[in-house]
């Protein structure tokens, strides 16, 4: 890892079990002082107390386990990125698998991951579920990782005219997810071939959807006004507006700031590069269990224009028909996430 500009990792992480009775989130870093790499991995559990909270910690566990022992290699790790993070994840899904297996009281757990992996001004990652991962670049804030999700599906129907914009914004099945770590298939894997280019300055936000009950333009709005403070200003301030908006149902809480400077930055970048751009969303591998029959809406109860367009599935931007096959409110049936 030589012959890159002077670059400084400023990290600050924060664990809050915001307004639920225990906590299913879970976080891990490692910046190590002087290196030029680094890396965070985050998930979000559920399925309820003694399963949620087992699975993000396997999940974290696991991954950070592989990425701490891969990265001993530097040349190595550098070369297979991408590899080692889908390694780290199936092997964390299998982990759920054997623990479920031996803990039935367990079964029916699972946890999102977003772990991305930065090495000097590259930027890789890994992206399971909903746990979103912001960039905020000279004022916009953008979230790089796919939203697994029925969130972008609710949306595109929106904005298409087949839904309210208000019966859109608090949709109940918005936070249904379509790819998640249940020790089953993976159904959709969020890693790019490859890395995303930062630039002096840029600040990442690694995150579980806790974060979320503050609108992008709050979060906006506190990462640019703390910007000069530092990660630990921004993370602090963040989690005081959370605990100002006091949500009676906030969701557990668990973010990692990270600001990237550098001496000689590339000034040429741009925020989304053309390899960015013309990235396509991973077709799926393997098919997962889908969530029960009745949970499905019924064509002849939806709207003629929705039922139409969607025939009884959620459509994504391209068209396709994306399989709905967990819920998380189906899985933590013990008031988790």
């Amino acid at each position: 890892m030589n012959g890159t500009p002077d670059i400084k990792y400023d990290v600050a992480s924060v664990l809050n079990r915001g307004h639920r009775d225990y906590q299913e989130d879970a976080i891990a870093t490692d910046f190590p002082l002087g290196a030029d790499f680094g890396y965070a991995v985050l998930s979000d559990g559920m399925g309820g107390h003694a399963a949620g909270d087992v699975a993000s910690k396997i999940v974290v566990t696991e991954v950070f386990s592989e990425l701490k022992f891969q990265s001993s290699d530097a040349d190595g790790f550098e070369a297979d990125v991408g590899s080692v993070l889908k390694n780290a994840a199936v092997s964390a899904n299998e982990c759920m698998a054997a623990h479920a297996m031996t803990n039935p009281q367990t079964a029916g757990m699972g946890a999102t991951l977003v772990a991305p992996v930065l090495i000097r001004d590259c930027l890789f990652w890994i992206s399971i579920g909903d746990s979103p991962l912001y960039l905020m670049r000279n004022g916009r804030l953008r979230q790089l990782n796919e939203d697994h999700s029925l969130g972008p599906h609710i949306d595109y129907m929106v904005r298409s005219g087949m839904m309210p914009e208000d019966v859109g914004r608090n949709h109940p099945d918005r936070n249904a997810l379509t790819s998640v770590l249940i020790g089953e298939a993976i159904e959709r894997i969020d890693c790019p071939d490859r890395p995303f280019r930062l630039k002096s300055g840029d600040i990442l936000v690694v995150a579980s959807d806790g974060l979320q009950f503050l609108s992008n333009a709050q979060i906006t709005r506190i990462v640019e006004e703390n910007a000069e403070g530092g990660s630990a200003a921004i993370a602090e301030t963040l989690l005081e507006e959370l605990r100002e908006l006091d949500d009676p149902e906030q969701d557990n809480i668990c973010f990692s700031v990270i600001k990237v400077e550098m001496k000689d930055a590339n000034k040429d970048h741009n925020i989304f590069s053309p390899e960015f751009e013309r990235r396509k969303s991973r077709s799926p591998r393997v098919t997962t269990r889908p969530i029960k029959p009745e949970d499905v809406p019924d064509p002849e109860e939806m709207p003629a224009s929705v039922a139409q367009a969607t025939n009884g599935a959620a459509k994504s931007d391209e068209g396709e028909t994306t399989p709905i096959f967990l819920r998380r409110r189906w899985l933590a049936t013990d008031g988790g996430a």
